[in-house]
């Protein structure tokens, strides 16, 4: 029996190095999530920021109905209405969320065309862009069976844990 605890806190022990560490490197890296799994043994360690502005390369979400031009309004009068409509977005029950932190790709590789576009039926677990989140790209299903109805990032761009990507309809 003190063979069993002996083992239990030696490897408790190196598990809080290794979460302190995974934590140190969030830090320094300016991650909000990294999770390492080997063998039976899995870590999480995520962080939240502060509510701070956060600046979407896309443009300010639009009503479906709203013509393409839009978000041609004036710079003072975007950039107010950008934030509500964002917080709108979470809540709303079409909206894919980024599950990682990444960069956010709109097609399979440069050159080919998007896995969609607005206008296109999706069925759930369909791809419909990838994340590349530490070397790796991994492959962002549909949540739901639908129309895409809006996109809301720009390929290429970073994207944090929870950000809204597409809004399927």
């Amino acid at each position: 029996m003190k063979r069993e605890t002996n083992k239990m806190t030696k490897a408790s022990q190196v598990d809080q190095d290794l979460i302190r560490a995974i934590a140190e490197l969030l830090n320094k890296e300016n991650l909000a999530e990294i999770e390492i799994e080997q063998d039976d043994f899995r870590v999480r360690v995520t962080r939240s920021f502060a509510k701070e502005t956060v600046t979407y390369a896309a443009p300010a979400p639009m009503p479906a109905a709203a013509p393409s031009s839009a978000p041609m309004a004036p710079a003072g009068s975007v950039a107010p209405a950008s934030a509500p409509a964002a917080e709108d977005l979470n809540s709303h029950p079409g909206t894919l969320t980024s599950p990682m932190v990444g960069t956010a790709y709109r097609a399979p590789e440069p050159g080919k065309p998007p896995f969609v576009e607005v206008g296109t039926k999706v069925s759930e677990g369909q791809t419909v862009l990838i994340i590349e989140a530490m070397k790796t790209m991994n492959q962002i299903p549909a949540h739901r069976s639908g129309t895409i109805t809006r996109i809301l990032f720009e390929d290429a761009q970073p994207v944090e844990y929870g950000e809204p990507l597409v809004v399927i309809e």
